[in-house]
């Protein structure tokens, strides 16, 4: 009686490997997709799926031996997490962060328009009193640097941050710095 090293160790490992490379992939193409990437994603979803058709052979070929299917949801997990933490690192597209302060944001906005992020302010009314709205479009790979700022100037400040698939590009008015982004020209 021998171990059958392939079918309990090497073939589960393929699967498992093939699942996370095939799930991280699908999530990527689905940033992409979300992103407007139109010749990106389609080759993605080819990968994707021819990777899926492997992992998927190789599970039905062997479908009496439960250790497959662990290594199939296994992969499968491991690849929704991997596919999460390169779309985290990829810092694709924009987001528009909303701030609601009670403070006066005067010196944040001046430091954003240094840095030439667009920003638009309004006064607003609370459940205690008088606040400042102030919404600002960025990359996100700023996202980190923005927040920082935000937490230096007023760390109890609320924000809220959205992913948003599109905003029209931003145009500088040719005699003022960042005015806002409701100050779009044409």
């Amino acid at each position: 009686m021998t171990f059958d090293i392939i079918g309990y160790v090497l073939l589960p490992l393929l699967i498992f490997y093939a699942r996370i490379l095939d799930v991280s992939i699908g999530t990527i193409r689905i940033i992409f997709v979300s992103k407007g990437f139109r010749f990106v994603a389609p080759i993605l979803g080819f990968v994707e799926i021819l990777i899926w058709i492997i992992a998927i052979n190789k599970l039905m070929g062997n479908a009496s031996n439960f250790i497959f299917y662990v290594a199939y949801a296994g992969g499968f997990a491991t690849g929704t997490l991997i596919g999460m933490l390169i779309e985290k690192k990829l810092s694709i597209g924009k987001v528009i962060i909303r701030l609601i302060s009670q403070k006066d944001p005067k010196t944040l906005i001046e430091e954003f328009r240094k840095l030439e992020y667009p920003v638009t302010v309004f006064d607003g009314k609370g459940n205690y009193g008088n606040v400042k709205l102030v919404f600002l479009i960025i990359h996100k790979k700023n996202l980190k640097k923005v927040i920082n700022m935000i937490d230096r100037f007023n760390p109890k400040a609320f924000y809220s941050i959205e992913d948003i698939s599109f905003a029209r590009e931003y145009k500088k008015h040719p005699n003022k710095s960042s005015r806002g982004f409701f100050s779009m020209q044409k």
